[in-house]
C-alpha cells in the first residue's frame, strides 16, 4: 500500500468524528474499524505493534493508539498531509 493510501485510509479513519473517547468503549470487542485501520497505519511506517487496542482522538486527524504489545503511538496528518507516525515513551 502507498503512502498516498495510508494517508487516505486515515483521513477516512479520522473523518467519523470520535471526539476524543476512548474506541474500545464504544465499539464493541472485535469490531473497532478506525483501530483496525491505526493497526495498518502502525505497521505500514514498519513499527511493531501486534494491534491497536484502544485509540484516543486528540484533534482533528491526530490519534493516540494503545497496541497489545505495550507500545503507544501518535498518529496523524501534519501540514503537509503526510501521515505521521510517533513512538510515544
Amino acid at each position: 500500500m502507498s503512502m498516498r493510501a495510508a494517508a487516505l485510509a486515515l483521513v477516512g479513519v479520522m473523518a467519523t468524528g470520535f471526539a476524543g473517547t476512548t474506541l474500545a468503549a464504544e465499539e464493541p470487542p472485535g469490531d473497532v474499524p478506525v483501530a483496525r485501520d491505526l493497526t495498518a497505519v502502525i505497521a505500514l511506517q514498519g513499527l511493531p505493534c501486534g494491534k491497536v487496542v484502544s485509540a484516543t482522538q486528540q484533534g482533528e486527524d491526530d490519534y493516540v493508539a494503545a497496541c497489545e504489545d505495550g507500545n503507544r503511538y501518535r498518529v496523524f496528518v501534519n501540514a503537509d498531509g503526510r501521515v505521521i507516525v510517533e513512538k510515544l515513551d
